[in-house]
């Protein structure tokens, strides 16, 4: 196999295999060729990654080392898209009544999850998260998309029991958007105890949500490596998360004049972008 051949066979298969450790002997193997050759290849696919911001290829040394390939978004990209995507969700058809705003075509769109799920998997990277939690049923979209870049898989909370998982633990939350209590469950064989869990969510208004989450998280024993929402209201009466990301705040909407203000949100300030 010519080397342009190889180059392009291995960016496919570690492109299909985030965050996962693969060895050297497995791409000479592959290839047959010698791991001089499979080191020299990689050292350029390394190279050419950095040199794009396109992604960062790890090498680990030893018996049991070998190569893993990390999605990771540039700053710059990231603040391009970050500015593109607000000025998708300031669409003033947006408006729904009771000043609400829809996100479902965002949601609904290949191209925004692919990188709100990079995005959002280049904050956690380095993060040790083993599973991506959401709600039903908006996050769902969200949720694959990062786990989908961190490797993991993703749970789905819901609202009301569903037959087919069994027995389930729940809790109850103050819903900000109601203020009413609710409750939420997941089946209980769906988080393995100790477990890293990162929660996702499509909208946080005063973030009883993902509180509600939180509480479930700890219910079963494990522990919340971050929370991130798509898109947060800044004008909430009164926030109770603190410690969490967000791609987009919503700054104002008014039904009455037709606007919707947005910006990007705090999660360019809290990502450490200087991994190339």
């Amino acid at each position: 196999m010519k080397r342009s051949e190889r180059l392009v066979d291995m960016v496919k298969y570690l492109l299909e295999r985030p965050h996962t450790l693969i060895p050297l002997p497995f791409f000479a193997n592959r290839y047959g060729s010698a791991k001089s050759s499979i080191s020299e290849d990689l050292s350029i696919l390394k190279e050419t990654l950095a040199a794009n911001k396109n992604g960062i290829l790890e090498t680990v040394a030893g018996a049991a080392g070998g190569v893993r390939y990390i999605p990771f978004m540039g700053e710059q990209e990231a603040k391009e898209y970050l500015d593109n995507l607000a000025s998708q969700v300031q669409d003033p058809k947006r408006i729904l009544p009771g000043n609400f705003v829809y996100l479902s075509d965002i949601l609904g769109s290949p191209a925004n999850l692919a990188k709100i799920g990079q995005l959002i998997a280049t904050k956690y990277a380095y993060s040790d998260v083993d599973y991506v939690m959401t709600v039903e049923t908006k996050g769902i979209a969200l949720a694959q998309a990062v786990s989908r870049y961190l490797n993991v898989p993703f749970v789905i909370v819901r609202r009301r029991p569903k037959i087919t998982e069994g027995a389930t633990i729940s809790v109850n939350y103050v819903a900000s958007s109601s203020e009413r209590v609710e409750k939420m469950e997941l089946a209980k064989r769906s988080l393995p105890e100790h477990s890293n869990v990162l929660i996702v969510d499509d909208f946080m208004k005063g973030g009883g949500t993902l509180t509600g989450m939180e509480e479930l998280v700890k219910e079963f024993g494990c522990t919340v490596s971050g929370m991130c929402v798509l898109c947060e209201s800044k004008n909430a009466s009164q926030k109770v998360v603190d410690d969490y990301q967000s791609l987009i705040t919503i700054t104002e909407v008014d039904r009455t004049k037709n606007i919707i203000a947005a910006e990007a949100g705090n999660i360019l300030k809290q990502t450490d972008f200087n991994r190339f």
